[in-house]
């Protein structure tokens, strides 16, 4: 557990309670925060529990044992960035398989959060043979498992493998008074399965970006998202940011996870839901700032992501004031 709980703490999180099965960790920032719940499972395997909120961060994972580190995606999205400069992406349902020497991968959260799991394989001599011992009832070399995947020059990306996945989203019910025995029945389950796993068949499936274009798709968001009353045609992007069209629509959908206009108009709508709950402005100056010049075109668009008309969304979810509030120049007589 030391060697797990020194790895955690060079992401910058800090130490919050331990007992005698697990420890939480957590990260508080400017940009964010985040809790890891970490599970010994094994000599020298255990799991984490993730849960982050933070903006786009990215930061390098360091590793002086040349861990091995397997991330299961529930929410959000992870974006790695290989040593080669390409970029690679895990959407809910994918699972990610990355050694963690130092000049390894970055990661951020494109989507400002993420909530998954993260087994780690660190194993020394010391531990190697205790852990073959009892394991080889199931004619499970760990070791080996873990070479067939540090092989590998780039990480691996899994596409929601069925039986995988199943795996990992019973990881995310169990009842705490039968976790640990349960998280080591299941991780000896996704080793049997990951020995069987053909790579030359999966690296033929993953989908890479350049740096470059990554950088341009950033930016478009970026522009997007700070001028929400502008409205920018799929070809006067691609020309600001010398990219063809069908570059911009597989990059954008790559990086953020959905097709460019409908991540805007989600993005557009949760600013509005925002803006009817935390302001008194008019539905009609709403619509305006996110760029509607047809008031009843935007509320249709919103009674569709949120099931209910602006102004009914803005009743039904803002708490009642009291006289005072409505009135602050009102004076009680005792």
């Amino acid at each position: 557990m030391l060697e797990i709980n020194q790895f955690i703490l060079k992401q910058g999180m800090t130490k919050v309670c331990e007992n005698e099965i697990c420890t939480v960790y957590e990260m508080q920032e400017n940009k964010g925060d985040g809790i890891i719940i970490c599970y010994q499972i094994f000599p020298g395997i255990s799991v984490m529990y993730n849960n982050f909120h933070t903006i786009e961060n990215s930061k390098r994972i360091e590793s002086e044992n040349n861990c091995l580190s397997i991330h299961h995606c529930r929410e959000g999205r992870i974006e790695a960035e290989t040593i080669n400069g390409e970029y690679l992406y895990l959407e809910p349902g994918d699972v990610l398989i990355e050694k963690l020497d130092s000049k390894y991968t970055i990661c951020s959260f494109p989507l400002s959060h993420f909530h998954g799991i993260t087994m780690n394989i660190s194993l020394s001599e010391s531990v190697e043979g205790r852990l073959n011992e009892l394991l080889d009832y199931f004619n499970i070399n760990v070791m080996e498992i873990k070479k067939l995947f540090s092989s590998e020059s780039i990480p691996i990306v899994l596409h929601k493998e069925e039986i995988i996945n199943h795996i990992f989203n019973e990881l995310y019910m169990l009842p705490d008074k039968v976790k640990k025995e349960y998280l080591q029945i299941k991780v000896i389950e996704l080793f049997i399965l990951l020995k069987s796993i053909d790579l030359s068949q999966v690296n033929k499936t993953q989908q890479y970006f350049y740096k470059s274009q990554v950088e341009k798709i950033k930016e478009i968001k970026k522009l997007i998202t700070n001028n929400l009353d502008r409205h920018y045609t799929m070809t006067e992007l691609a020309k600001i940011y010398d990219l063809s069209l069908s570059a911009l629509k597989k990059c954008f959908k790559g990086v953020y996870g959905e097709a460019i206009y409908s991540y805007v108009s989600n993005y557009k709508m949760n600013v509005a839901a925002h803006l009817l709950l935390k302001t008194d402005e008019s539905v009609t100056i709403i619509a305006g700032k996110l760029g509607y010049t047809n008031v009843s075109k935007f509320s249709e668009v919103f009674k569709k992501n949120y099931g209910e008309s602006p102004k009914e969304y803005r009743k039904i979810n803002t708490p009642v004031r009291s006289v005072v509030e409505l009135k602050p120049s009102l004076k009680l007589n005792n």
